[in-house]
């Protein structure tokens, strides 16, 4: 396939919102269309369906976040519940940008804000030094395996509950839209495509993926994979895409 010209792409993630983003730098380098679209979007849980996991905020001291839809829907839960969030409740984020993100709902300076570096498992140390307080991990229904593991290993007083959902989004209007590349990001995207387009063919469609379960997803469902990251050579998908696309093109 890298012997066919790329023209056009389809990012199945939003359009970023920075004027710097790297896929508006490979559009322009390479001449190529790149399209986004969602295939996947999240959706609020109910306060009442909260309340049915057995969930009163009240009982909590800390609360762990792992993404800003963690950090909206908490706070949207909360709302809900009619639940005052008291100033010395404690949150645990998991980037950076997680908890600048906060700052979207508290004053910052005013509240006891831990932020871990990257991964789950980088905010052990710090679930160690507050071992003693009650955790909350609101979360979607398709949190990501290293959280549960990482927190029954540190042996903490931690619950689990499911904030929002994961859900397929509505793709028909792609029916008759061909594009060179689909870049997928997580097993979800690619189930959405099959549930969308039950009799889709690969035929000459190149796929790309990024992470080891995405990768898994499209296999089981007989895709050809023909660009992968993270790699070595291609840690993040716009370098993976970049590197096929100059080869692909080279001389056309």
């Amino acid at each position: 396939m890298a012997n066919l010209k790329v023209r056009t792409i389809l990012v199945s993630q939003p359009e970023p919102k920075v004027e710097n983003s790297p896929y508006f730098d490979l559009q322009q380098k390479h001449k190529v269309k790149i399209d986004f679209r969602s295939f996947i979007h999240v959706e609020g849980v109910s306060a009442k369906d909260v309340r049915a996991q057995k969930i009163d905020l009240n009982n909590f001291t800390a609360i762990i976040l792992t993404s800003r839809n963690a950090v909206d829907h908490f706070f949207r839960v909360a709302e809900e519940m009619r639940y005052k969030v008291p100033e010395d409740l404690r949150y645990f984020c998991q980037s950076e940008a997680i908890a600048f993100y906060l700052q979207k709902y508290v004053v910052y300076r005013k509240r006891k804000i831990y932020v871990g570096q990257k991964d789950f498992a980088d905010m052990s140390s710090l679930f160690k030094k507050y071992k003693d307080e009650k955790f909350l991990l609101p979360a979607s229904d398709q949190l990501n395996a290293d959280a549960p593991v990482t927190l029954n290993n540190l042996k903490i007083n931690w619950t689990q509950a499911v904030f929002y959902k994961t859900v397929m989004s509505d793709l028909s209007d792609l029916a008759d839209v061909y594009y060179d590349v689909l870049a997928f990001f997580s097993p979800t995207g690619i189930k959405s495509l099959f549930k969308n387009f039950p009799d889709f063919k690969q035929n000459d469609t190149r796929i790309a993926v990024f992470g080891s379960t995405t990768q898994k997803e499209a296999l089981e469902h007989g895709l050809r994979i023909d660009i992968l990251a993270p790699t070595p050579e291609t840690p993040s998908m716009t370098m993976a895409l970049e590197r096929y696309v100059a080869e692909a093109n080279k001389g056309k």
